[in-house]
């Protein structure tokens, strides 16, 4: 048999790896989300799937690298969840409004179990060090500055004031998005999401 022969074959096991491993991924954010990224072990991972900790740990290598992985795959679905729906809203204020609208559907959704994954991850890993700790510093910062550029767009589109400090108005939408995500996981209160919804409104108001 030729090698052509057997490509259909080994396209096909490949393909099949990619979904396993995704699916891995799927259940390890979710895990994360409730559990925590340190709890996230091979072991603990192998006995939420009802695998082998050795077939897990021919898709890793490692507990670190799961962890890299799963913040990766965290970001895909942050990304799905909340930026694709902000990019799909006229650049501006009507940007930035999806954007919060995109953000608190992902919560009330419960998108990931335990609310916002990378809200627990950020309590979770700031005072550590690493390199978990610097893939976290490195999506945060591009968070942030992802966040400032819709703010930037809509003072430069005239809907803000001229004189809005962006980072302190970003500080304070972003202190609200992420207080309304830790209390609404803590009381189960969908009220909570309103009143989060009620105050970035109101910041951005009082800049307009």
């Amino acid at each position: 048999m030729t090698n052509s022969e057997h490509a259909p074959d080994r396209r096909r096991r490949r393909s099949d790896g990619a979904r396993t491993h995704a699916a891995i991924l799927d259940a390890a954010t979710r895990l994360a989300s409730v559990e925590g990224l340190e709890g996230l072990t091979l072991g603990r991972l192998a006995a939420e799937l009802d695998v082998s900790k050795s077939g897990l740990y021919a898709h890793f290598g490692s507990k670190e690298q799961l962890q890299l992985e799963t913040i990766d795959a965290a970001l895909e679905v942050f990304g799905r969840e909340v930026i694709v729906p902000a990019h799909e809203a006229p650049e501006g204020l009507r940007r930035l409004e999806a954007l919060f609208e995109a953000y608190f559907s992902y919560l009330e959704r419960w998108v990931f179990p335990g609310g916002c994954f990378f809200a627990s991850l950020l309590a979770e890993m700031d005072a550590r060090s690493g390199a978990v700790h610097e893939k976290v510093v490195a999506s945060e910062r591009q968070w942030l500055r992802d966040f400032a550029g819709y703010v930037e767009a809509a003072r430069s589109l005239g809907e803000l004031r001229a004189d809005v400090d962006i980072e302190q108005l970003v500080f304070e939408l972003y202190a609200c998005m992420e207080l309304a995500n830790y209390h609404f996981v803590l009381f189960r209160d969908p009220a909570v999401l309103d009143r989060g919804r009620r105050a970035v409104a109101h910041i951005v108001d009082q800049a307009r």
